[in-house]
């Protein structure tokens, strides 16, 4: 346990350190001083100074940051050449994408290495008979469900089926039997007792509560395989935001989603530890889609994420001139601040689910 915890751990802050390597990289391209490259936040625990940049160890291990020359305003940097507010607005813009773009690129490279090595767990229809063995997998598990109740989990695979509308006939013709499941797990397989209801949970879920799907590990071929990597990342670069609408205007409406839940941290790391249960290719499929994730999140145009200073650039175009440093700090300022509190409070949520 403490191994997976370890290795999630460094994933998460891997993604981070990525990110600030792009804006980094981009910054150095454009000549553009870079002060200080740190991993952690402040105290800092270590640091050296190599070329002109101090790079850093810090104490606090929940990200990494960069310090570019001039992108906060300070007075004292503006009218230097090596600042980033001396440049041309195309090249900033550059610079504050260049860190949102390095999410995009990891989940490509993570989705065509998956699509080449092991193959992309494909949704296929019970009349599919092509490639390799197929597994029936639960998609979903209903709470307080049949199937929660006694421990399935998102992921599972059903041994002993090949289609769905095997298991399916089988459940029906075992409604308020108690029936054992074989399960795999990852690596492990075992037995799971659960008793089907006499009527159905959902008309989508059947009596035991889980969505299923057939599901075949398709392989690519070296020349195809970064196809599937930049088509998968844009079909769900597209998804997401789509996604996130319909859950938004459910919430508004009072209605929930299915399967939907607005975690923090812990619950990030919480449904990380249950992928890399389920093997080595979910947990890959999964970290890519928290890169997507944090690109779609970081491109929004709010004030204290990348998008938002965007925003002010696109402004700044616009007007002629730029917003006022001091205002834009204010405004990044009061958006930073709300924006920690809504983690502080999923946190917490996160923290109260655990028990």
């Amino acid at each position: 346990m403490f191994f997976t915890i370890l290795i999630i751990f460094f994933c998460l802050i891997g993604l981070m350190v990525l990110h600030e390597l792009g804006h980094f990289l981009i910054a150095k391209k454009f000549g553009v001083d870079v002060e200080e490259f740190g991993v952690g936040y402040p105290p800092r625990i270590f640091g050296k100074r190599f070329k002109g940049t101090i790079y850093s160890l810090n104490l606090l291990p929940f990200g990494a940051f960069v310090r570019i020359k001039g992108e906060e305003g300070q007075q004292e940097n503006i009218e230097d050449s090596k600042s980033f507010a001396q440049k041309p607005i195309w090249q900033r813009s550059l610079i504050i994408f260049g860190g949102v773009g390095v999410f995009w690129i990891i989940a490509m490279i993570i989705l065509t290495s998956v699509s080449f090595f092991w193959g992309i767990p494909t949704s296929v229809p019970d009349e599919w008979s092509e490639g390799d063995k197929t597994e029936v997998m639960i998609t979903q598990v209903i709470d307080n469900s049949p199937a929660y109740l006694a421990g399935i989990e998102m992921g599972d695979k059903i041994v002993g089926f090949n289609k769905m509308i095997d298991f399916q006939e089988f459940v029906r013709g075992n409604k308020e039997k108690e029936i054992t499941l074989n399960i795999k797990r990852g690596k492990d397989v075992f037995d799971i007792n659960l008793i089907p209801e006499g009527s159905e949970v959902d008309k989508n879920q059947g009596a035991i509560g889980v969505a299923l799907a057939r599901v075949s590990n398709i392989k690519y071929p070296w020349y195809s395989a970064p196809v599937q990597g930049v088509s998968i990342t844009i079909k769900q670069t597209i998804t997401i935001p789509i996604m996130i609408g319909t859950v938004l205007k459910n919430a508004i409406q009072g209605e929930k989603t299915p399967g939907a839940q607005f975690v923090g941290p812990i619950g990030i790391g919480k449904i990380m530890t249950n992928a890399f249960n389920q093997g080595i290719v979910n947990f890959l499929m999964f970290l890519s889609m928290i890169s997507i994730y944090l690109a779609v999140f970081n491109i929004l145009p709010i004030p204290a994420l990348d998008g938002g200073k965007l925003l002010f650039l696109a402004i700044e175009k616009i007007k002629g001139k730029a917003v006022n440093p001091k205002t834009e700090q204010k405004i990044t300022l009061v958006f930073f601040g709300l924006l920690l509190g809504l983690m502080l409070f999923v946190t917490i949520k996160d923290i109260i689910g655990l028990f």
